[in-house]
This record gives C-alpha cells, structure tokens and sequence, in this order.
C-alpha cells in the first residue's frame, strides 16, 4: 500500500484547474445574472453632499443605482459587521451613509443586464463632495504614533544597556505600503432563488466567516445564506476579511430579487486590504565578541481612523537571538485611508525584514561572518516567555543552506567580487514564523465500494488543502488516493475557521485522522461480528486501515475488507464527523524557521539589480507534500525579491490617492526576475507539536528574503538602502 504523506504528490484538483473546468467566484452561471459595478468616492474624507444618478438610470439595460440613500436595510451596530478576524474599532461599513472615510471607497453600485453596461452608466453618476482635511502621510504624521498594548514584555533595561554597549547599532528601516495583487479578481456572485434564499460564490478564505457576517449585517437565519469558495485564484491574507464587493452583490440581490455579479477591477482592488507601511527602528548592544547585550525594536505602522490594524513586526528577536536585555514598542497612526489587512507573514515580513538587516550591520561592524554572529547569539528558548521550541533546527538550516550557497567561498570585503561588468553581492538572513493550529471539524462518508468523501469548509487558497487532505485520508483509510474524493469551502460543510496563519495544513490533517479514527472503530465493530472474524476481540489500537481492508497492526493477513464488514453488518455507507482540538501547551515555543541565502549581481553603470540564486533552507516540521511544499516557498521567495525590490504602493498625499493602482506601475516580478531558487527542507522531527509532527509552510518562504537580498546589495555595493524596495536610483545615489 502507498504511503503518501510525505511524498511529492500533484495537486488532485491540478486538472480541473488546468482544464478550467474549476469555476471560481466570479465564473457561475444563473438564469437572468445582472451585473454590479462600483462607483468610487474620489476624496478621501468628507462627505456626500449630492449623488445624482438620473443620468446613469436612463441608459438603456440599467436596471438601479443603488446608494445610501435608497439601498436595502443595513445592520446598525458594530457588532453584526464584526468578522472573526476583526481589529479594534468599527468595521467599514459600504454604502452605509454619506460618510467618505478613504479615497476608491464604494458609494455607489449600478446593476445593469450587463457588466459593460454597468461600467458606463458608471461614469454618468455625478458626486458632490464636502471635503473635510485629511492626512495620508506616514512620515508627516508620525509624531500622532499612538502605542499599542506592549506586544513583548521588556525584560532588564534595555535602553541603559544599549546606550552603554561596547558595540551599538542603530537605524531606521522604512518598508512601503504594498497592496494585494492575486490573480484572481476580487468577485462575489449572489444566486437568488424563488424561495428568496441566497447561494453566494465569493472570493474569500473563510466561508463561514463571510456566511456569519452576512447573517449579521443582512439580519438573516442561517439557512438564508449559503456561501461558497471552491477555488480561490490567490488571497495572501486579502481574503481573511469579508471584502466589500460582498455586501454589494448581496445588496443588489435583496434590492431586486434577481442573481447579480459584482466583479472588481483591478484599480478597485486597491481599495481593499494592504500591507501597511512600517518604520522600523532597530536598536543592537553587543560586546566585543558578538553576544548580544540589548535588543529594541519599535515599528510605527499606519491604521485607518476607523479601526486599529496591528501585528507582531517587533518581538521576532526573542525567538532568534539571546539577549538579556529587550524592550519592544508598536504604534500607531490613524490615517484617512481604508484600514490594512494581512498580507503573507503579517508582521515578521516587515519586522524580521529591518532586524535581519540591523544584524548583518551588527556583523560589518564587529569584523563578523553574519552566520558566526548568528550562532552566537542563538536562542535555544523563546526569551519572552521562557520556553524551550517544540523543536528548532536553525543551525541545522545555517549549516545546509551555507553549504548547499557556498557561503565559505565569500569575500567579506564590500565591492570585492565580480562577474565582469557585474558586482556581486552575497547575503543572507534568517526567517521565522509561528505555527499555529485552530480546531476543525472533518466529515468522512466511506462506502461498501472502498470510496470515500472527505468533506470540511476549510478554503483551499491554492496552497494544496485539497491535496492534503486527500493524501492525509488516503494514508490513514488504507485506499487509494484516487479512491478520495475532498470537498472543501461551503458554509454549510463541517467547521473550519479562516485560512491563513499557516495554519490550515496542520489543522486540518490531524482532523481528518481523527475522523477516520472513527470510521476505524465502526468498522472494527462490523468486522467483529463476522463468524470466525480474524479481529475478535481487537483492541482499536491493535488495528489499521490498509489496502481497503481494516487489519491486525501485528499481522496484516488477519484481516477483514471493508466492503465484507459493512455487508456482513448490512451497511451501504459509514458517516462520521470529527472536531479535533489541540490541547493547549504552556510548556513549548511553537515556531518555523528559515536561513536565506542571497545573490545578487549589480550593474555599476546602470544600478540594475538582478537576483541571481537564493537558497532557502526551511526547517518546519514533516513536509506533508515535497511538491507542493516546495511550491510554496518558491512562491514566498518571489514575493520576497518584489518586497526587496519592486514592490511600492505610491500615494499622492496632495489628494490622498493611489498614484500606482495597477500591474503595470505597482510593480512585481516576472519570469525574468526569478532565476535559481533551491529549497531545502530540513528534517525536524517534532513529538511534542502534534501527532503527524507538522508545522505550516505558507509565511515562513517570504520571511526574511528581503533582509537577504538588501543585505547582499549591500555586499555587491558597499551601500547601505533602509528605504525599501532597493531601487536603481538608491543604488545610484
């Protein structure tokens, strides 16, 4: 019998995808489907003062323009807008009244018989705005920083030591707001049916998210509302959060009692979720020898005015380096724009970004190797709050990923190699991440015939859910992987919470195995009951499932198949569902690990910066899947070289609008960006974290790449750029 855990196996919904005969949220069909499309507020605070929409009712197939002033009723309080991954504060709320709070918010939805109908009547919507002042701008407003709850708690003086340290390092790293750009458009289709219920097909992470939220805010029972996301074309975060197009389409849909699509433009979708941008100010003590004496790190992030979006940029150095002294600070400025949301490795993409660098300066400035500087000051327990790991395999990870880059052949000297007209930079950095699991409830269906239905309301983000849980069920049903068939991403499915967090893999594996635990035991009763059965007696824990037959561990040929135990108990199927919870540790740090190494070439005429290999050295538990889990820290390492490189959402503070708002000048790599890129998956048993020993993969592939090529630039060049992204005019300068 195959094992397939572990093994690199292809995604099951690869063909459907290939194929495209998987639809996605904005692809479904429905009889008489009307089309929404967003008119945009163009200031970035006031108000309405007038919204003339005659114009656009008299073209021809528009059917409503739906505003604040004529839509169906909306819940009033805070609360029924509240989603499950909410920050402080109260939710935006669209169409809701004459309020603008951020320029591209939506104040107007028309919905016509087709989408470029829509779009032009759009255009004929006249707005009159009383705009109030307003402020966009991080660095301009930066002394208003207002500080969030303590995220680590400091431990000795850190500040005394710092100011008194043999060596000090200090510096401001400024990382840039940057936008989602999935390739998949935000879209929401709203299917109404006679009886008035609704089926919604939504891009998001989280299907019961959405469906509770817009239980809330439309005062609906729950079996009013269906919400569905069988694919998802990219989300990185911007789908924790129930979006905006939602309620609109929902709105359309209750206004007129027809099926409406809302699909957004790519503009559009920058009104949504953002990485928010950071000034990360890094502080480093450090004897003579490289130890470390004191740590500080203090992030000012940019929020709306209507809610307080923060993560952890600043506590990463506790888990990474040992130090007796830290003290850690995140603040806030609340700014007239839409508030951030998550975006791939929230906070310690930014935060170990700026720490990671700061070492390597550490580094220069001691006369260090960053590896040896690393390894000294390495922290065998997570320092805020005193815990050894689960397991940690960073040395490990420094070890293979030097030796697999080459790292011993590296002149320290700035400026000292060359590939002719080419300097070239080596750097590296470390990456680290948490792994997290959440409760989720599997639903197993196993029939006389050896098939079974694996079914839960986990989203399956193109990270591979499907796979995994097909995989996960094959192995501990004893079948086929073919003979598993997943659904996955409808609210009416077994629970599971959001996706994201790296979170989903572990949580839903061990769900699956506890669901066909049960299975197991209605088949050992079945099969027990056989005359002369070969598992009379057998303890549950004395048996497995293996090749469609459940078995004595000891001995596989006493055995009983599958499809004699449920005849002989006169069963056509077995139906059981599981929750399964993890117990909660205080006695173990829980965390992934990285070590990046980086190279860059340089054009000294030009300033053009090509990364030209990276190796990523990950040590994150068992690899449920090497194919896909090498897939997804490729895909990290990419993001990591736009991070470092590319990506920059630019505002016009003169108007508070977004100067960038498409691919063509927010820009992101290409194929010609992206060269040699090796992964290394470290083995790290782990008995302490959870049965299979699993941790996520989904953050920690971004984590730490920016600091790696910033600080190879660095080495090609003898520049030091704290401004990200790297751009040639920095390099130039």
């Amino acid at each position: 019998m195959n094992a397939y855990i572990g093994t690199p196996t292809s995604r099951v919904d690869g063909r459907a995808k290939v194929t495209g005969a998987a639809k996605y949220a904005g692809e479904f069909p429905a009889d008489g489907l009307l089309h929404g499309f967003v008119v945009e507020a163009t200031i970035p605070c006031g108000r309405i003062a007038r919204l003339d929409t005659s114009a656009a009712l008299q073209v021809k197939g528009v059917l409503d323009v739906l505003t604040h002033a004529n839509r169906p009723p909306l819940a009033d309080k805070d609360e029924a807008w509240r989603d499950e991954v909410a920050p402080e504060g109260s939710p935006f709320r669209p169409l809701y009244d004459d309020t603008v709070k951020f320029n591209g918010q939506p104040i107007a939805l028309v919905v016509a018989e087709d989408w470029e109908t829509a779009k032009f009547a759009a255009t004929l919507v006249r707005v009159e705005y009383e705009q109030r002042g307003f402020a966009t701008d991080l660095e301009g407003e930066r002394g208003k920083a207002a500080e969030m709850d303590k995220p680590h708690k400091p431990r000795g003086d850190a500040a005394a030591t710092l100011a008194q340290a043999r060596v000090r390092h200090e510096a401001e790293y400024v990382i840039p707001t940057e936008h989602h750009n999935p390739m998949e458009l935000y879209a929401t289709t709203a299917i109404w049916d006679s009886n008035g219920k609704l089926t919604i097909y939504d891009k998001t992470q989280g299907v019961q998210n959405v469906h509770k939220f817009l239980c809330g805010v439309f005062d609906k029972k729950p079996d009013d509302i269906r919400v569905a996301s069988h694919y998802v074309g990219g989300a990185f975060g911007s789908g924790l959060r129930p979006q905006y197009q939602v309620v609109l389409a929902t709105l359309g849909a209750l206004a007129l009692k027809r099926s409406v699509r809302v699909v957004l433009t790519r503009q559009q979708m920058y009104g949504l979720g953002y990485r928010p941008m950071t000034i990360e100010r890094v502080g480093l003590g450090a004897k003579s020898d490289g130890t470390l004496d004191a740590v500080t790190h203090e992030a000012i992030a940019v929020t709306s005015r209507y809610e307080d979006f923060a993560r952890n940029d600043t506590g990463w150095a506790e888990q990474l380096y040992s130090s007796p002294n830290s003290r850690f600070s995140h603040k806030l400025v609340h700014l007239d724009v839409s508030t951030p949301c998550d975006m791939r490795a929230p906070g310690a993409a930014s935060g170990v970004c700026a720490l990671e660098c700061a070492m390597d300066e550490l580094s220069v400035a001691l006369k260090l190797d960053p590896i040896e500087l690393r390894l000294k000051c390495y922290s065998d327990r997570d320092q805020s709050e005193n815990l050894p790991y689960t397991s940690k395999q960073l040395r490990e990870c420094y070890a293979r990923g030097a030796d697999a880059f080459g790292w011993s052949r590296r002149n320290p000297a700035p400026r000292s190699m060359r590939d002719g007209k080419e300097l070239v930079g080596w750097g590296m950095a470390t990456g680290v991440w948490e792994a997290l699991q959440m409760p989720v409830a599997v639903r197993i269906v196993l029939t006389s015939n050896g098939h079974a239905e694996v079914s839960c309301a986990a989203s399956d983000i193109g990270t591979g859910t499907y796979t995994i849980v097909a995989q996960v069920a094959a192995d501990a049903l004893g079948l086929p992987i073919e003979n598993i068939s997943v659904r996955l991403a409808d609210s009416t499915l077994p629970q599971a919470p959001v996706e994201g967090g790296s979170w989903m893999a572990a949580s839903s594996a061990h769900a699956v195995l506890a669901a066909a635990e049960e299975v197991r035991k209605e088949l050992l009763r079945l099969a027990g009951k056989i005359h002369g059965s070969p598992l009379a007696g057998a303890e549950l824990a004395d048996t497995v499932l293996t090749d469609g037959s459940i078995a004595r561990a000891s001995d596989n040929r006493r055995a009983v198949s599958i499809a004699d135990a449920m005849r002989h108990g006169g069963v056509e199927r077995i139906e059981k569902e599981k929750l399964n919870q993890f117990g909660e540790d205080k006695k173990h740090a829980r965390n992934t690990h990285s070590a990046v190494f980086a190279e860059v070439k340089v054009d000294e005429l030009l300033g053009v910066i090509r990364v030209t290999r990276v190796v990523s050295a990950i040590a994150a538990g068992r690899i449920l899947n090497t194919k896909t889990g090498r897939s997804q820290i490729m895909g990290g390492v990419v993001w990591g070289i736009g991070m470092a490189l590319h990506e920059e959402t630019v505002m016009d503070h003169r108007f508070g609008r977004i100067m960038n708002a498409n691919i063509a000048e927010y820009h992101i790599p290409v194929n010609a960006d992206v060269q040699d890129i090796d992964v290394i998956f470290v083995d790290e048993p782990d008995a302490h974290i959870n049965a299979l020993g699993i941790k996520g993969l989904g953050e920690i592939g971004i984590v730490g790449v920016p600091a790696a090529i910033a600080n190879a630039v660095y080495h090609a060049t003898g520049k030091r750029i704290r401004r990200f992204p790297i751009t040639l005019d920095k390099v130039l300068d």
